[in-house]
């Protein structure tokens, strides 16, 4: 299964495309940062990323989109951008007919590292880990669209999409993020 991820942003936004294995293994394919000029005006920025996502889609065919689910900030004018960009992520997939999942940033940083609360440091080095890559993904946000790509790929069995796994056969990190998934259906 391929899977692109893409942390929502108006500046940037990041994208990275990675393909589950069978075993659990993971292979890297591609990562990078759709950016926008914040002195254009809003429509051209949300289309200036549009276009580069609509590219990632047609040279990487993934089989699924991961986005980010955008939760409330302190800054709206950030969350508004976010969530904009979210949405024509999810309307480029769904214009392809490519199923959409939304992933928490807890639930990413859970599958990745263990640990729900983790540093954006700590999430690019796991990635780069998981991913056997030489050098650490820059910036964050393009760290942040694998580990959301990878957070997919390692949902646990059942889950819509998920691959199949025999019973025990999930890690630390994938048990955690369960639980933080559990805890967030609840809220």
């Amino acid at each position: 299964m391929r899977v692109l991820g893409v942390d929502p942003g108006l500046t940037r936004c990041g994208l990275g495309v990675v393909d589950g294995l069978p075993g659990r293994r993971l292979r890297y394919v591609a990562v990078g940062v759709a950016r926008s000029e914040p002195e254009l005006d809003a429509d051209q920025r949300l289309l200036a990323i549009e276009r580069t996502i609509e590219e990632w889609l047609e040279e990487h065919a993934p089989d699924t989109v991961a986005v980010e689910r955008v939760f409330a900030q302190h800054n709206v004018s950030t969350v508004m951008g976010t969530a904009q960009v979210a949405g024509i992520a999810m309307v480029a997939a769904a214009r392809r007919r490519i199923p959409v999942a939304m992933h928490t940033p807890s639930e990413v940083k859970a599958a990745v590292t263990g640990n729900g609360r983790a540093g954006k440091a700590q999430v690019q080095a796991m990635v780069a880990r998981l991913l056997q890559l030489d050098e650490l993904p820059h910036p964050w946000d393009a760290a942040d669209a694998l580990a959301l790509a990878v957070c997919h790929l390692w949902r646990p069995a059942g889950a819509l999409g998920a691959p199949q796994r025999a019973p025990g056969s999930m890690t630390p990190a994938q048990r955690a993020w369960a639980a933080a998934e559990q805890a967030a259906r609840r809220r």
